[in-house]
């Protein structure tokens, strides 16, 4: 009795709770129906991932086939076992990449004392998270370039290597150059969340350390890692299901001929089959894959955390 008490007495404070914050409940309607409307609705057509798919009978007279589009990825065509390596291999190298280097980073930055040279910093390495995917893989493609690129000229210099190389055309070294791609792209946009965690660390913890005699490093490694230790492991959570979306603009813009067997991506496949050959099944079949693995490892990623006893996100 009491029980059900405490339950009803939490339901009145719930929707108490609600009438109050109804102003900014109201305000949140349109971008749930944004959310509704571009993210959910869509959904409908996975149904052509079970189809024969025709455009001209539509949804409802396309021919069953149950899950004959799924045999056709995982058994009738090695190309997507391949697909999916590449992809899971370049989103595994930018998950480590970027999280190295943004906390990275963010340490380094922290430990800047004077505001203008670290405010110029930031305001550089923010700036190339807002270049257009085309800009940055022109600026690749010329930083590795054969003729007269800066990687080349360097070796040359240095007398590592006698003649130029190029380099976009070696498959073991597209991942790294797909990874170090991003990093240099997203490493400072990456650090703000970081940067703002380290804020909220105690300016009373530093001076205790500093008063035992602790440098630099040990209150990096003692006081800031563990106290951005939460944020770093919703970050991951958040981003391990993010992991097969490795890309397509710099992997479709930077693979050729000599590259396709390590640079195509399963949203490149989607859309080599979708929309190049017009194969809507085998295409919408791909990203339900992709899309069921990304729910995947999210809760194995939430229910390891949760077994650890550290952050999770539900």
């Amino acid at each position: 009795m009491k029980a059900e008490r405490i339950k009803e007495v939490n339901v009145k404070m719930t929707w108490k709770e609600i009438v109050k914050q109804r102003k900014l409940i109201l305000l949140s309607l349109p971008f749930v129906a944004y959310v509704l409307l571009f993210n959910y609705v869509p959904l409908v057509g996975w149904v052509m991932a079970f189809q024969k798919y025709k455009p001209k009978d539509g949804f409802f007279s396309s021919k069953f086939v149950g899950f004959d589009n799924f045999e056709f990825l995982f058994v009738n065509n090695p190309d997507f076992i391949r697909v999916i390596r590449n992809t899971l291999a370049m989103g595994v190298i930018n998950l480590i990449l970027s999280f190295a280097f943004a906390i990275a980073f963010a340490l380094v930055l922290n430990e800047v004392v004077h505001k203008g040279p670290k405010k110029l910093v930031q305001t550089i390495s923010y700036l190339p998270h807002f270049l257009s995917m085309i800009i940055v893989t022109g600026i690749v493609r010329d930083v590795l370039s054969i003729d007269n690129g800066i990687i080349n000229d360097i070796f040359i210099k240095f007398n590592l290597i006698d003649k130029p190389i190029n380099f976009l055309t070696i498959k073991p070294l597209f991942w790294w150059i797909v990874g170090l791609s991003n990093v240099w792209k997203e490493t400072g946009w990456n650090s703000i969340i970081y940067l703002a965690a380290i804020t909220a660390i105690s300016p009373d913890l530093y001076e205790a350390a500093s008063i035992d005699g602790a440098g630099r490093l040990r209150k990096m490694w003692n006081i800031t890692l563990p106290g951005i230790k939460p944020t770093i492991f919703i970050l991951l959570l958040i981003n391990v299901g993010n992991v097969l979306n490795a890309g397509f603009e710099i992997q479709y813009l930077l693979g050729n001929g000599l590259l396709q067997p390590v640079s195509q991506t399963i949203d490149i496949y989607v859309l080599k089959y979708g929309i190049s050959q017009a194969n809507y099944s085998i295409g919408t079949a791909a990203g339900i894959f992709k899309s069921v693995v990304s729910v995947i490892l999210i809760f194995l990623a939430n229910s390891s955390a949760k077994a650890a006893g550290e952050e999770r996100l539900f």
